[in-house]
C-alpha cells in the first residue's frame, strides 16, 4: 500500500553497470509487464564521458517511456576495471500527458545510497540476491496504479502552486528563470524554434544532469500553447488556430550514438524534440537536428555564453558525396528586444533590484577573460541600438505581452552573468538559488495570495494553499529553525511566482502571434485551400513583432504555418519605400 502523496506511476526499475568485457548490460531488473522490453536503455543511463563525475542524474526516453537514473562511480581494485564500477540505477514511467519523473530523484538517491552500503558492508563487489530487497519495496511502493489514467494536464497554476505540487520543488519547469540567464537574448531564438516544433539538441560534457533538466524547461517554455488541454467553449482561446499536434514537444533526455535512427523517426513525426548528449559526433551530423546548444562554450573563467548553431543544408550536385548541412552560427534578432525587455524586467524584479548593464565581473586572473568583456560590451551597445530602433521610433503603446504598466517600454535592460559552469556543471539548489540567481537583500516579490492568482495564466483547482502545505508539511519534518523553514517558503513562493509570470510572458506573445496568422488564414479555414499561399508585406510581419528584414524570422512564420495554418506558404513582400517609412514612424 502506497503512502499519501507517493506517486505511483513506475513501470519498471532496473539496474545497468558497464563491464570490462560486455560493455553496457543490464544485470537486474523488475517489470510491471513482461510486454516492457528495455533493450537499449543501458546506453542511455551509461553516456559516454560519465566515468569523469562521481554521480550524476540522467533523464532519458525509452518507447514513449520517461525515466530517470542514478549514477555513481565506485572505486575498485578488481582486475580490469581500471579502479571505479561504473553503474546506474534506473526507472520508467508510465506514459502519461505530463510524466515527472523528477518526483522520484530524492527516493531514488536514497535507495541506491541504501544498496551499495549494505554491499560494501558485506565486502562484495555488485548486489546479489537479498540485497535488491531495498529496490523490490520501492518498486512495490511507487509500482503503477491500474487507474492511473492518462494524466490530464491542468496548466501551470495547478502544478506549480496547486494541490498537487511538488513538495521537494525538483520541478524543472522552476529553473526557467535560471534558462533565460544562461543564454540571455538568444534564449527567443531557442523559444521560436520550441514553438515551431523543430529538433533541438544540447551538447554538454559530464555531469548531465543540468543540460537534462534544461531540456524539459526548455519545452516547458511552450507546453501550455501546443497541448490541446481547454474546452472548445473557452472564448479566449476560440480565434486561435489549432496545430497539428495536440501534445507537446518531445523531450528526449539523453541521447547517445545509439539512438540515431530514433532521433530520425522522431523527426519525421513532425511534433519536433528536445534531447541533449555528451557525443562530440553529434556536431558533425547536423542533418540530425535543426539547432543545436553547445553548452561547452560556457566557462567559469569567462563571461561567455552557450554557442546556438543552425543546421543549414547544402545544394550539392546530382550523385555528389558530401556533407548535406552545415552549422552556422546562430544569434538572437532585433525583433527578439522587446519581449526580451519584458522577460529581463521580471528577473530584475525577482533579483531584487536593477543591475547595471555594462559591468560584468572581470577574471584578473585570466586574460581571455578581458576579451570576453570586451565582445560583451559590444553585444551591449548593440542592444541598446536595437532598443532605440523597435522601442522609441516605433511608439510608446504597451507591450502586448507585458506583465507590468508600460513604463519600460523602449528601455533595454541587459541580461547577468550568470554562466553554466562546464567543469563544474550544476543545477544550483535550494540554498543558492534553484532558478540560478543570487539571494536578494531587497524586497520579496511575493503578493497577497489572491494577486498570486491573478497572475496565474492557467486553469487552477481552486484550492489555492496546495503548494504552501506541502512546502510546509515538507519543512515540518527537517531540524531548520522556525525562521529558516519561513525563509524556505517566501524564497519558494518567490520561485514559483517568478515562473508563473516568464510562463504568462511567453504565452501571451505566442497567443499574439497566432491570432494575427488566424487573421490572414483564408475564411474556410486552411483545409480549404492546402495549396494556398499567404503574402505578407513589411507591415504585417511586424505585426507578429517579428523583423520583416530577418531571414531567421521569414522561417519562423513558415513554422508557424506549417503547424498551425494547415501547411500553407508563406510569402514576404520586399515593399516599396513608403511601407519601410511607414514602419520606421510607426504608421
Amino acid at each position: 500500500m502506497s503512502s499519501p502523496g507517493i506517486p505511483q506511476d513506475i513501470v519498471a526499475i532496473f539496474h545497468a553497470s558497464f563491464h570490462p568485457t560486455k560493455g553496457n548490460i543490464i544485470d537486474w531488473s523488475l517489470k510491471a509487464s513482461d510486454d516492457l522490453d528495455l533493450e537499449g536503455v543501458e546506453f542511455s543511463t551509461l553516456p559516454s564521458g560519465l566515468h569523469l563525475v562521481p554521480q550524476d542524474v540522467v533523464y532519458f526516453t525509452k518507447d514513449n517511456h520517461q525515466g530517470v537514473c542514478i549514477f555513481q562511480r565506485r572505486e575498485t581494485t578488481e582486475q580490469g576495471h581500471r579502479g571505479f564500477r561504473l553503474s546506474s540505477l534506473g526507472i520508467l514511467l508510465a506514459k502519461r500527458a505530463r510524466s515527472q519523473p523528477w518526483r522520484h530523484v530524492p527516493a531514488l538517491k536514497t535507495l541506491i545510497n541504501t544498496i551499495y552500503e549494505n554491499v560494501g558492508q558485506k565486502g562484495i563487489l555488485e548486489p546479489t540476491g537479498q540485497d535488491w530487497n531495498p529496490a523490490i519495496a520501492f518498486f512495490e511502493e511507487r509500482k503503477v496504479n491500474a487507474d492511473i489514467g492518462a494524466g490530464a494536464w491542468s496548466g501551470w497554476s495547478h502544478e506549480l502552486d496547486g494541490p498537487e505540487a511538488d513538495p521537494t520543488e525538483s520541478n524543472p519547469t522552476l529553473h526557467l528563470p535560471h534558462l533565460l540567464r544562461i543564454l540571455g537574448p538568444s534564449s527567443l531564438t531557442l523559444y521560436k524554434h520550441i514553438l515551431g516544433r523543430r529538433r533541438i539538441l544540447i551538447y554538454t560534457l559530464p555531469p548531465v544532469e543540468a543540460a537534462c533538466i534544461l531540456c524539459h524547461v526548455a519545452a516547458d517554455m511552450c507546453y501550455e500553447d501546443q497541448v490541446d488541454y481547454r474546452s472548445e467553449n473557452d472564448a479566449q482561446y476560440s480565434n486561435r488556430p489549432r496545430g497539428k499536434c495536440k501534445d507537446g514537444i518531445n523531450v528526449l533526455g539523453m541521447v547517445t550514438l545509439s539512438d540515431i535512427n530514433k532521433l530520425h523517426h522522431e523527426g519525421l513525426s513532425g511534433r519536433g524534440w528536445v534531447a541533449c548528449t555528451t557525443d562530440a559526433i553529434f556536431l558533425e551530423k547536423p542533418s540530425y537536428y535543426d539547432l543545436v546548444i553547445n553548452l561547452t562554450t560556457s566557462t567559469p573563467s569567462t563571461t561567455s555564453r552557450p554557442t546556438l548553431y543552425v543546421s543549414r543544408p547544402l545544394q550539392q550536385q546530382p550523385g555528389a558525396r558530401g556533407p548535406s548541412h552545415r552549422l552556422s552560427v546562430m544569434r538572437w534578432t532585433w525583433s527578439d528586444v522587446k519581449l526580451w525587455n519584458e522577460l529581463d524586467r521580471l528577473l530584475l524584479l525577482d533579483a531584487g533590484g536593477h543591475s547595471t548593464c555594462c559591468n560584468p565581473p572581470i577574471d584578473a586572473s585570466n586574460a581571455s577573460s578581458a576579451w570576453a568583456d570586451g565582445w560583451r560590451v559590444y553585444e551591449d551597445v548593440c542592444i541598446i541600438c536595437a532598443g532605440l530602433w523597435v522601442g522609441s521610433w516605433r511608439g510608446n503603446s504597451t507591450m502586448s505581452y507585458s506583465t507590468g504598466n508600460g513604463a519600460n517600454w523602449g528601455s533595454v535592460r541587459l541580461e547577468g552573468d550568470d554562466d553554466l559552469s562546464v567543469g563544474g556543471t550544476y543545477v544550483r539548489n535550494l540554498g543558492m538559488g534553484i532558478e540560478g540567481r543570487p539571494e536578494a537583500a531587497g524586497p520579496s516579490l511575493t503578493p497577497p495570495k489572491p494577486q498570486r492568482r491573478a497572475s496565474g495564466m492557467s486553469k487552477s483547482s481552486g484550492k489555492s494553499t496546495g503548494v504552501k502545505v506541502n512546502a510546509r508539511q515538507a519543512l515540518s519534518s527537517s531540524t531548520m529553525s522556525p525562521d529558516t523553514q519561513a525563509q524556505c517558503v517566501k524564497r519558494h513562493d518567490r520561485q514559483v511566482l517568478t515562473t508563473l509570470a516568464l510562463l504568462q510572458t511567453f504565452h501571451a506573445n505566442t497567443c499574439l502571434q497566432l491570432s494575427r496568422l488566424a487573421s490572414f488564414l483564408p475564411p474556410d479555414g486552411p483545409a480549404s485551400s492546402p495549396s494556398a499561399t499567404m503574402a505578407l508585406s513589411p507591415k504585417d510581419v511586424t505585426s507578429f513583432e517579428l523583423g520583416p528584414l530577418s531571414s531567421f524570422d521569414a522561417r519562423y512564420l513558415q513554422w508557424l504555418a506549417d503547424e498551425y495554418g494547415g501547411g500553407i506558404n508563406v510569402e514576404i513582400k520586399r515593399g516599396g519605400w513608403r511601407d519601410w517609412v511607414n514602419i520606421i514612424l510607426g504608421i
